[in-house]
């Protein structure tokens, strides 16, 4: 008798959210690696699959292992790859033993392989695309835990100039005059690993069109094993699902033993069947399939997707 062959895993997850892809794998305990390639943000590296060299940035949520442990390779391959130095985007905290994880890894290989670690205090934020920053912000998980924000920032005319004809807005910025200001939208927010906490309600995610989020613990007698863990249950996700306006919010960091139909029974009952469209697991491999084959029919029949 033959032996069975191994179980299918690395599958990367994909969802497309218009205009953004959001694409990785995530599995609680396991690796979690969610990359938007548009905005050229890789947020966590537990392994690393290919898709995520194609990010100059990769932004850490925390220091465990599984969010942690690809990091070395991504490093490694920009740089074998001629694709340019990776960033590692990270707390204050996580910068110092980053930096002697790859001091060791050139004591291991015997070369040094080219790195960039930005440290990033809460509500401290970088460019990393023209008009584009990465926003830190403070979640409770482990020690130097940040989630993220991605915003655009536009600049838009002030309410008091804007009936003005363009040679009188010409005259005042000739002059110095401060005719615009800038509106801040945000794009990608990212919970990281967190216990629930006000700083889900953070404007960042409120108003963020894409919202990803762990949801670890969904049966009803986890709750305590979610606090004890710091991490969000069903119950948290549905508190905080309902102040968000996003047009999608997508799950990850799901446990092994999470059946992904009884989950989807336990958000609607949650949140209720109105809302569970805006609702995406990564992971699910059949049903992100399947809305992607109704992408491609609208997309053919003329369809200009939201």
């Amino acid at each position: 008798m033959l032996p069975k062959m191994p179980p299918r895993s690395g599958q990367v997850g994909f969802l497309y959210i218009p205009p953004y892809r959001v694409q990785g794998i995530s599995v609680a305990g396991e690796q979690t690696v969610v990359q938007v390639p548009e905005l050229d943000v890789t947020f966590d590296i537990g392994l690393c699959p290919r898709i995520a060299l194609s990010s100059p940035y990769v932004a850490i949520s925390h220091g465990h292992m599984d969010h942690i442990g690809g990091l070395p390779y991504y490093f490694s391959q920009r740089t074998f790859q001629k694709m340019g130095v990776g960033r590692c985007v990270c707390h204050p905290l996580l910068a110092e033993p980053i930096k002697t994880m790859m001091e060791s890894w050139a004591a291991l290989e015997g070369q040094r392989t080219p790195f960039e670690i930005i440290p990033l205090e809460p509500n401290d934020q970088i460019e990393v695309k023209n008009n584009i920053f990465l926003r830190a912000l403070e979640v409770s998980h482990a020690p130097g835990a940040l989630g993220y924000a991605i915003i655009e920032h536009r600049s838009k005319l002030k309410d008091e100039f804007r009936d003005l004809p363009q040679e009188r807005l010409r005259e005042l910025r000739s002059r110095g005059v401060e005719i615009t200001h800038v509106l801040e939208i945000p794009l990608v927010a990212y919970t990281g690993d967190t216990e629930f906490g006000p700083y889900l309600f953070r404007d960042e995610f409120v108003n963020a069109r894409i919202v990803i989020t762990e949801c670890t613990f969904f049966e009803a007698e986890h709750q305590s094993r979610a606090k004890i863990g710091k991490h969000l249950h069903i119950e948290d996700l549905a508190k905080a699902f309902s102040a968000w306006k996003a047009d999608a919010v997508v799950l990850i960091h799901l446990s092994r033993r999470t059946n992904l139909v009884a989950a989807r029974e336990l958000l609607e009952a949650a949140i209720g069947d109105e809302e569970l469209w805006r609702l995406h697991f990564l992971m699910d491999y059949r049903a992100n399939r399947q809305r992607y084959e109704r992408q491609e029919v609208e997309v053919a029949a003329g369809v200009r997707l939201a």
